[in-house]
C-alpha cells in the first residue's frame, strides 16, 4: 500500500472508528456513514477524498478494516469502534483456540487483570500466531497470548467474528491464557 493510501487508511480510521466528529460526520447505529458524506465533510476539513480513493482503500487493505454497502454509497469500520455503534454481529461458537498479540511491556498488567478492550468495544483476537505478531509489533516487543477460547464459550463467553476475520469477545481474564512467545 503506498504512503497516500496509507494516509488515507489513517484518516478513514480515525472518523469511522473514533472520532466521528472532528469532521462533522454522524455514523448511523451500525457504525455506517454515506460515502458522499464523508467525501464532503472531509473536503470542509483540507482532506481530498474521492469515490475512486475510498475503494481503493477498501479493496487493497491488508487489514479489511472497513467495508463499503453492496451498492457503495455507505462505509463503515469492521470493528476496533471507541464509540458507541452495534455492528449487528451474532454470537458464534470460537475454535479451540485464539491468539492474542501485544507489546512486552503491558505483560505484567494483562497478567494482573487480563485482556481488556482499553476503549474498544471488544479484545480483538486472531486465529494464527503470525497474525498476533504483526499486531504485537505495531506496539513494541512481540509476545504471544494463546487464549483457551473454547473453553471461555463453554463456560458463557461470547465470541463475534467481524466482516474481515478478527474475533472479538469482551474480556479474557488470566485463567484463559498462557504465553507462546516472547519472540518476535
Amino acid at each position: 500500500m503506498n504512503k497516500r493510501l496509507i494516509k488515507t487508511s489513517k484518516f478513514l480510521s480515525l472518523v469511522l472508528r473514533h472520532k466521528p466528529g472532528t469532521i462533522g460526520l454522524v455514523l448511523d447505529e451500525q457504525g455506517w456513514a454515506s460515502v458522499e458524506e464523508l467525501i464532503t465533510a472531509a473536503g470542509k476539513h483540507g482532506r481530498e477524498l474521492s469515490r475512486e480513493l475510498i475503494r481503493e482503500v477498501v479493496a487493497t487493505s491488508d487489514k479489511q478494516r472497513f467495508a463499503l454497502s453492496e451498492d457503495g454509497s455507505r462505509i463503515r469500520a469492521n470493528q476496533g469502534h471507541s464509540v458507541k455503534v452495534d455492528l449487528g454481529l451474532e454470537p458464534v461458537t470460537p475454535p479451540e483456540v485464539l491468539f492474542h498479540g501485544t507489546a512486552t511491556r503491558f505483560l505484567p498488567s494483562i497478567q494482573a487483570h487480563g485482556l481488556k478492550p482499553s476503549g474498544r468495544h471488544h479484545v480483538h483476537l486472531s486465529g494464527d500466531v503470525e497474525t498476533a505478531v504483526k499486531v504485537g509489533s505495531r506496539h513494541g516487543k512481540p509476545i504471544v497470548l494463546r487464549v483457551a477460547a473454547a473453553r471461555m464459550h463453554a463456560e458463557g463467553a461470547p465470541f463475534y467474528v467481524s466482516e474481515n476475520g478478527v474475533w472479538l469477545t469482551d474480556h479474557v481474564q488470566p485463567a484463559f491464557f498462557a504465553i507462546v512467545s516472547t519472540d518476535a
